[in-house]
């Protein structure tokens, strides 16, 4: 956030060809976007629109390099990437929860009464391995049908960037697969580590070979 409002107060003194500048000059009439308006764009853009993409293509990439037969598949039949992409939003789910939800009531969910003006997180990642609504839900099953998975939400708060999302991934994912046939994880997955938060899951980082 510092280092966005700093950025923030250069463009507007030095502007660039840039999403930045485009924010700070936009105008309809008389009205402008605050700073406030500007930063919450822009960390919206950060968080949503680029960790979350990192994490599907790092955390697919990881799942892929676990199972080395998917890994072959995908180099056997490339135009099972966008079922495999949708197969690894579910498998990996790179948002873990959803955004904070406060009950507007009480409410009773499977014998749990939620108190009105409580904190909800909906865990996406559990719901997505849900045995109720997957066949071997623990299994990355490419062919799987009618793959209805939360990762990119439901409804009114359905993720405004999921084809970008997807478009990213497929390409990612298979030009990786095409150019690193050899590819392969450079270090024990014992020694992996998982950044912290309860929003979103990614690796710090993927050492691989090839």
């Amino acid at each position: 956030m510092q280092y966005f409002k700093k950025l923030i107060a250069v463009r507007r003194v030095e502007p660039r060809d840039d999403l930045i500048t485009a924010l700070v000059k936009a105008q309809e009439n008389d009205d402008r976007l605050s700073d406030d308006e500007i930063l919450a764009t822009l960390f919206l853009l950060l968080s949503a629109g680029h960790e979350t993409t990192v994490n599907l293509i790092a955390s697919g990439t990881l799942a892929l390099l676990e199972q080395s037969d998917r890994f072959l598949q995908l180099q056997q039949a490339p135009d099972l990437i966008e079922p495999a992409i949708e197969e690894l939003l579910r498998f990996v789910c790179p948002a873990e929860t959803a955004t904070q939800r406060y009950a507007r009531e009480d409410i009773a969910i499977v014998g749990t009464t939620i108190p009105k003006g409580e904190l909800v997180l909906a865990a996406i990642g559990s719901a997505n391995r849900d045995a109720k609504y997957f066949d071997n839900p623990d299994r990355l099953d490419f062919t799987r049908e009618n793959n209805k998975h939360l990762a990119f939400g439901h409804g009114a708060h359905y993720c405004l960037g999921a084809p970008l999302t997807r478009l990213e991934g497929q390409i990612a994912i298979n030009t990786l697969v095409r150019r690193l046939p050899n590819l392969r994880l450079g270090i024990d997955p014992a020694q992996l580590h998982w950044r912290g938060g309860l929003i979103l899951r990614g690796l710090e980082r993927l050492p691989v070979s090839f």
